[in-house]
């Protein structure tokens, strides 16, 4: 059994403190999708001292994932997300434990696809298609397990404008006007998301070999900073720091 880098978690325990680290070390982060959202979360995850996982994605890394994804390098392309994935956290902390499944969430198999798996502390969203989302989300309410999900990082450039909030309070994302829409629809209840509200930018790509012009481009720091930003909302949900700073304003 791989142990541990001695000191590997000595910055963070300077501000966690021991108790809080340990309960880090102890909880099972579900993460689905390891596109430039997600790699980039497992990485500030495992970096911030999680000690076990789950991931599903069923993609392999291709060469237009290099601009943003924590997995995308010259040696990793064509190996599966997941296969990468694993083989990041177990290279900042040997001790990990890294469950995944290669599939493709719908919204028709999602349930039963994550009751498969082992059930997590948290579950973070980074996939793309929003009957998926929807059913991650319905799957960790009924289940009780805190959920957050990424809105829309395409097309945007300005970093300083995303935010952490709940559903109910985002403005001017398109994906988060659709998922306030249908969570309705669906009864459920409200949850946390990382969105922006700068307007999305007109693409300046030139159109492919079948005349169809692209439609979705992303600045290398969007979805990595978006990955952050829901690492720290994990890590601070897992430690209790949320609830204690929200106590003491």
């Amino acid at each position: 059994m791989a142990e541990q880098i001695p000191n590997a978690t000595a910055r963070l325990e300077l501000i966690l403190g021991h108790e809080r680290l340990a309960r880090l070390e102890s909880a099972c982060v579900m993460v689905l999708g390891l596109g430039g959202v997600g790699s980039n979360c497992v990485e500030a995850l495992a970096r911030g001292g999680i000690g076990h996982f789950v991931l599903v994605d069923a993609d392999t890394v291709e060469a237009s994932n290099l601009n943003r994804q924590a997995i995308a390098f010259v040696h990793t392309l064509g190996q599966k997300k997941t296969d990468a994935t694993r083989n990041l956290i177990l290279d900042i902390n040997p001790a990990a434990k890294v469950k995944t499944l290669d599939a493709f969430l719908l919204k028709d198999n999602t349930s039963t696809l994550l009751d498969t798996l082992p059930h997590p502390d948290v579950l973070v969203d980074a996939i793309d298609t929003v009957s998926a989302k929807l059913a991650a989300a319905r799957w960790a309410q009924e289940r009780g397990v805190y959920f957050i999900s990424s809105m829309g990082g395409a097309n945007k450039i300005h970093p300083e404008l995303l935010k952490v909030s709940m559903l109910s309070q985002t403005h001017d994302d398109a994906l988060a006007r659709i998922m306030r829409k249908e969570s309705r629809k669906r009864g459920l209840s409200d949850f946390r998301v990382v969105y922006s509200p700068e307007p999305a930018r007109e693409v300046l790509a030139p159109k492919d070999a079948e005349g169809k012009a692209a439609q979705l481009g992303t600045m290398s720091y969007i979805p990595p900073i978006m990955g952050q930003l829901i690492a720290s909302d994990v890590i601070l949900h897992l430690t209790g720091l949320n609830q204690s700073e929200e106590n003491r304003v």
